[in-house]
């Protein structure tokens, strides 16, 4: 997704966006979801049509009901993404875990070159709401984070990583300090891979469960 379509881009006539006194403008806390289609243009360069539906069915079948679930709201999409607020940050991360889970599955039977992958970013901060829409340096950091991540993969502030430590087990990876395009200060990054979540999943199994060898990552997990 072009990051510009999510990023807060200034005040050209007195408030946030340039939207004047149309609509009255408030501050509030949020957890923020920033999702990406990764190669969303291949995509729609090889398969245009097809990709468009399996990417509104997607978005209709798990991503919706997911961030609904979590009492979470969809802020603005774009063709290859999202932004999402959650109130709170749990409630988000949870989401973000399990939205990456049910791409995996759902990306089961399709061909590598063919599947529909996101890169997501969750930050908490202060954000300017107005006429539906958030902007701010929380929502910027948010999409930041996103562009850190692997496919299939989820990126966290360290802010958050605070706030959920010891709430959830998720195997997030402490990257350090990143420096980020537009964001003064570094920003302390903590990720979970593809790969990890599936491991994760995995480990809620017990080992007598898993049948018939090694045949997949999930089971290859057990002996890490």
């Amino acid at each position: 997704m072009s990051h510009a379509r999510l990023l807060h881009r200034g005040d050209r006539s007195g408030s946030p966006h340039g939207l004047g006194a149309e609509t009255a403008a408030a501050r509030h806390l949020a957890a923020i979801l920033a999702a990406d289609v990764v190669g969303y243009s291949r995509l729609m360069g090889a398969e245009e049509e097809r990709t468009h539906e399996r990417l509104k069915a997607h978005r209709r079948e798990l991503v919706d009901p997911k961030i609904q679930e979590h009492h979470g709201r969809v802020v603005k999409t774009t063709g290859d993404g999202l932004l999402a607020e959650f109130p709170s940050i749990v409630d988000a991360v949870r989401c973000a875990v399990e939205l990456q889970r049910g791409m995996i599955d759902r990306n089961a039977d399709i061909g590598e070159d063919r599947r529909i992958a996101f890169r997501m970013g969750v930050n908490l901060g202060d954000v300017i709401a107005e006429g539906g829409d958030i902007y701010g340096d929380g929502v910027n950091v948010a999409a930041r984070l996103e562009a850190l991540a692997e496919p299939g993969g989820i990126c966290i502030s360290g802010m958050v990583w605070d706030h959920i430590r010891d709430k959830l087990s998720y195997p997030f990876e402490d990257r350090g300090e990143q420096s980020v395009k537009n964001i003064a200060r570094p920003l302390r990054v903590f990720a979970m891979e593809q790969a990890r979540s599936l491991c994760y999943r995995s480990r809620r199994r017990s080992p007598r469960q898993l049948q018939g060898g090694l045949t997949s990552v999930r089971d290859f997990c057990w002996l890490l």
